[in-house]
This record gives C-alpha cells, sequence and structure tokens, in this order.
C-alpha cells in the first residue's frame, strides 16, 4: 500500500511538473509569436494608451485623439522616404534640412506680401521677393507651380545624396549629414532666419482643411502610403530595394541595377520629404528655413519602431505606419505630462534605443528559426 502511495505522489508530482513546464513553453511561445508579430508596435500602442488612460484621462478626448491622428499624417510622409532608404541599408539624415529649403523655396514662390526691412539683405531680395511678393503672387497657378517645384528640389538633392552614395561609394551616413548642413544653413542664409508669411489661402488649406473630421492630409498621405505600400511589395522595383537591403554583391550578381535603384531611393526620400514640408509649412501657415529641426530624431524613430531594420533589408509600409501611430503616441503623453524639454528628449532616445535592441533581437530570433 505504502509503494502504490509513493507511485501515486510521484506521479501527481511528475504531472505537476509537467504542466508546470508546458504553461512556461506555452508563454514562451506566445511572446516569441508577439515579438515577431508585425502587428506587435499596434499592439502596443493601444497597451500604452489604455495603462496611461487612468494617468492622464485628457489623453482620450476627442480634441488629443484629433490632435494625435492630424500629427501623424505629415510625418509619415517623411518616415515613408525614410522606409525606401533603410530597405536599402541606408540612412537619410538630411531630411530636415530638405524640408526647411523646400519650405522657403515654396514660400518663395507664392507670398504675396514680403516686409522689406526683413528681407532686404536676402540674396532674394529684388531678384524673386518684392514688396509685392513672390513671382507668382496672385496667379491661379501660383499653388500647384509651387508644389512641383517644392517637390523636384526635394528630389533633386535626394538625386545628389544617392548618386554620391551609388556612384561614388561615399559613406551614407557621411553624404547626408553633410547634406544635412549645407541644404540647412542654405535655408536660412537665402532668408536670413526670417519666416515668409502671407501665404494664399489655397495653399494653407492642404495642411488646414479637413471633411468633416477627416483633415485633407489623411488623404494626401494615405494615398501615397497605399502607392508605396504597392510599389514594395507587388513591384520589380521593390524586390531590388529588398535584395539590395539583404545583400548588395548578390544584388549585382543577379543583374539588379545598384546604382539606379540606390539613387531613385533617395530620390523618393527626399520627394517625401518634400511632401511633409508641403503639409508642415501650409499647416504653420508659413516658409520656415529652420523647419523640420528638430524632427530627425521622430522619423527615424518611428520608422525603427515600426520594424523597418537598420541592417536593411526589412521594411513595409504598413509597419512604419504603426511606428508612426507610436511615436506620435508617446510624444502627445509626455507633452500632456507636462515634462521638461530634456526629459522628453531623453525618453524618446531611450526608445529608439530600445527600438533598435528589439530589431536585433528579432534577427536573432528569425536566424534561429
Amino acid at each position: 500500500m505504502e509503494l502504490d502511495v509513493k507511485k501515486t505522489q510521484t506521479i501527481q508530482l511528475n504531472g505537476k511538473k509537467a504542466t508546470q513546464v508546458d504553461f512556461w513553453a506555452n508563454i514562451k511561445q506566445f511572446l516569441r509569436r508577439l515579438l515577431l508579430s508585425e502587428y506587435f508596435v499596434l499592439y502596443l500602442s493601444i497597451i500604452y494608451f489604455v495603462v496611461l488612460w487612468p494617468v492622464v484621462p485628457r489623453i482620450a478626448s476627442a480634441q488629443n485623439l484629433g490632435n494625435i491622428f492630424s500629427n501623424m499624417w505629415p510625418l509619415l510622409a517623411v518616415a515613408i522616404g525614410q522606409t525606401f532608404v533603410l530597405i536599402i541599408a541606408g540612412i537619410d539624415l538630411s531630411q530636415p534640412s530638405i524640408m526647411a529649403l523646400v519650405s522657403v523655396v515654396g514660400a518663395v514662390v507664392i507670398t504675396t506680401q514680403v516686409d522689406p526691412v526683413l528681407f532686404e539683405k536676402s540674396p532674394l531680395w529684388g531678384v524673386l521677393l518684392t514688396e509685392q511678393g513672390g513671382p507668382l503672387a496672385g496667379s491661379v497657378l501660383s499653388v500647384p507651380v509651387a508644389i512641383i517645384v517644392m517637390l523636384l528640389v526635394g528630389a533633386m538633392i535626394g538625386f545628389f545624396n544617392g548618386t554620391s552614395i551609388a556612384r561614388w561609394k561615399m559613406p551614407p551616413f557621411m553624404v547626408t549629414l553633410v547634406s544635412m548642413m549645407f541644404f540647412s544653413a542654405f535655408a536660412i542664409y537665402l532668408t536670413k532666419s526670417e519666416n515668409i508669411i502671407h501665404l494664399p489661402a489655397a495653399y494653407k488649406v492642404i495642411g488646414q482643411g479637413q471633411i468633416s473630421f477627416i483633415p485633407y492630409s489623411l488623404f494626401i498621405v494615405g494615398g501615397l502610403a497605399i502607392v508605396a505600400h504597392i510599389a514594395l511589395s507587388r513591384t520589380v522595383f521593390g524586390r531590388w530595394l529588398y535584395a539590395i537591403g539583404t545583400n548588395t554583391r548578390t544584388a549585382v550578381v543577379s543583374g539588379v541595377p545598384v546604382t539606379r535603384v540606390i539613387i531613385l531611393a533617395y530620390m523618393l526620400s527626399g520627394a517625401f520629404a518634400a511632401v511633409g514640408s508641403v503639409l508642415y509649412s501650409a499647416r504653420l501657415e508659413a516658409g520656415r528655413p529652420t523647419l523640420g529641426a528638430t524632427l530627425l530624431l521622430d522619423v527615424i524613430g518611428a520608422t525603427v519602431i515600426g520594424g523597418t531594420s537598420l541592417f536593411g533589408g526589412k521594411g513595409k509600409i504598413v509597419w512604419t505606419v504603426f511606428g508612426v501611430l507610436f511615436f506620435v503616441l508617446l510624444d502627445n503623453s509626455l507633452n500632456l505630462l507636462n515634462l521638461s524639454y530634456f526629459t522628453v528628449m531623453i525618453v524618446k532616445g531611450s526608445v529608439i534605443l530600445l527600438a533598435a535592441l528589439f530589431d536585433v533581437t528579432r534577427t536573432r530570433i528569425l536566424a534561429r528559426s
């Protein structure tokens, strides 16, 4: 009898151990699936919002939610361009300077009035700027022409970056860093640090207008995001981008036009930065030579948090959308908590570092699979 009782106890003990092992194995498998899920950042955003709601009730107000979603779209436009570049294992630090210069160029074309006291020392005074405004002031075509010019300037700066990297074999970090410094300074030089105001209403409505509660910027950036998603997932160009980011030498051997694709990726980055500049400057009602000066951290952070790898070869537009949503939500919550600027920057930097660590962890897990 004693032997039977001991056997029974041993069986029960083994059963409990097996149950515990199965429980932890299931937890581990669940966490692994969650970590590898392409919706991980979306889940994280929802959890973050729910946890913060009782602490900061204002975060769920209709006005604040409207601010969050209206702030998403200009940042998303710039982040989409950064996604193309990160997929090929590059980086574009010049996007903020592109935004600044493009903002100034567009405002110069369409401004309807200029203060001579502020701009008489500008190299543009008397050439493109007068007291009556820019060269297309009051013209019906001023806004569409200005937007086309802005997109072309952004794409041309991207062409310079891409050519330097692809043809001259210069490091992306160094090329785009120099571009950031040069074009930021150039934008300030052209305006002598002054904002160009008195923009036409037709331009300002691009960043401020809405249908019901839906801003125009959602339709603009949403449409571009769909096009970018199709380009990455369903075209030969998209496959070339991933191939270059995964292994450039293999891509060359496989017949991928590497030089052309890299240049085009940086041109897209510049063009999307210009789109963001249009939306931001229209919303702020001014061409600002310092526009985007503080956005570099947000753009790269949102893209990396979304899941686009810093090592190249991996990224999706949907991931970038999730990353932008999380980063805008994070920034909004930090401001609602009335934290100092330095604290906000520390938190943002820490989040980006964690995102990079997360990227490395996911890469290792996938390599073992």
